[in-house]
């Protein structure tokens, strides 16, 4: 091992320089103390050059626990300055928005809703492709609008699928009177499923041209008997989704439409008073 062989060149080189040999000597106490032979001389190396050992291996270790000690410092340094880096722009941030005006109110909202037609929960429409108007229910828990129809029967033409009906009216109905067992004819556009207490049913829908108040479009409606509900005409939220909106606390909000045959707009508030109390359906 390397220090071992230096003790023992540095031994033998003593030696040699000095020109002698060692002689026995005698202790303090009178003993004698003999000679020190090779095999001692290297047991003493030996245990020399172990004590060294555990000795530079115990610095090592020590040397790389704060090695890690420092590495793990140093990534706690770091972590902290971005920490403090993101709170001085927060503060910063803070500042800014202090100092920055108050934003203008948002008006999209507002200007939304004056796009959209206000209705009451009752209106009068009309169907100019038909002829006359009706009283009718605006409900938005309803999906599809449905028109009171009776001696529905279907039929092809030209390869499509047809519909002929009458509506299906009270005595009490207001309709113009030419128009109240008039046939009348439209093609099928689809058909839904109505699920009841009674059963499934499948229901034709029709699209009629509707006019109510300023509104005048194509509206699509299924076809079924109304008579034992208080509305021939049942609007639904597919008829006003994106222009127009419910009253609950009003009715009649627009004019009602007037056809050859029938009653001027003027006269529709004594049709009007004659709506069931409780007005439901």
């Amino acid at each position: 091992m390397p220090i071992r062989n230096a003790m023992l060149a540095f031994t033998a080189g003593t030696l040699l320089l000095s020109g002698c040999t060692l002689q026995p000597q005698t202790q303090d106490d009178g003993r004698f103390n003999a000679l020190v032979t090779t095999p001692q001389l290297d047991s003493r190396l030996s245990a020399l050059e172990n004590s060294l050992a555990q000795r530079c291996e115990g610095d090592v270790d020590r040397f790389s626990a704060q090695t890690a000690r420092l590495d793990e410092v140093g990534e706690s340094v770091d972590s902290m300055k971005g920490a403090l880096g993101s709170l001085r722009a927060e503060i910063k941030n803070l500042g800014n928005e202090a100092s920055a005006p108050p934003a203008d109110c948002p008006t999209s909202d507002i200007e939304a809703l004056e796009n959209k037609t206000l209705l009451g929960r009752t209106e009068w429409v009309g169907f100019p492709t038909i002829g006359t108007y009706l009283k009718a229910r605006v409900d938005s828990g309803a999906n599809t609008a449905s028109i009171s129809a009776k001696d529905i029967t279907e039929f092809e033409r030209e390869g499509e699928n047809w519909v002929r009906f009458k509506l299906a009216l009270d005595e009490d109905d207001t309709v113009i009177e030419d128009v109240r067992d008039k046939p009348i004819e439209a093609e099928i556009t689809r058909r839904v499923r109505i699920v009841q207490a009674s059963g499934e049913e499948s229901r034709p829908v029709i699209t009629l041209l509707m006019r109510l108040g300023p509104i005048k479009q194509n509206v699509d409606f299924t076809l079924n008997d109304r008579t034992h509900l208080d509305y021939p005409v049942l609007l639904g939220r597919r008829f006003m989704l994106d222009i127009a909106l419910i009253d609950v606390s009003q009715t009649y909000l627009h004019e009602r439409p007037e056809y050859p045959g029938g009653e001027s707009a003027d006269s529709a508030a004594q049709d009007e008073a004659s709506d069931s109390k409780d007005d439901k359906e």
